[in-house]
């Protein structure tokens, strides 16, 4: 049975992306993973999708009607955190 989803509930939590806002990047055009990261930036907080790309594949698939494979997966990066410009600049403090 497919799970359906409110518009108003929340998929990226780093991003604060709501599942309405990924049915909206569909509307528009993402045909993946990767056309709703670039519309909506879900993915692109600080998990790096590791909490939201399922679900966003899962809503991909059933708004466009394919199997979960064929939404594709985004670049796995590390996570970033801030430094200062002294470390930047050869370690000056």
């Amino acid at each position: 049975m497919e799970k359906k989803f409110d518009d108003d509930m929340l998929v990226c939590r780093c991003e604060e992306i709501t599942v309405g806002e990924i049915r909206q990047a569909i509307a528009e055009g993402a045909l993946d993973v990767v056309g709703v990261k670039r519309r909506t930036r879900a993915g692109m907080g600080l998990c790096q999708g590791k909490t939201c790309e399922k679900m966003v594949q899962q809503i991909l698939a059933q708004e466009l009607c394919i199997g979960p494979e064929q939404t594709g997966s985004s670049s796995i990066r590390p996570p970033v955190r801030p430094i200062t410009f002294g470390t930047l600049a050869g370690g000056i403090k």
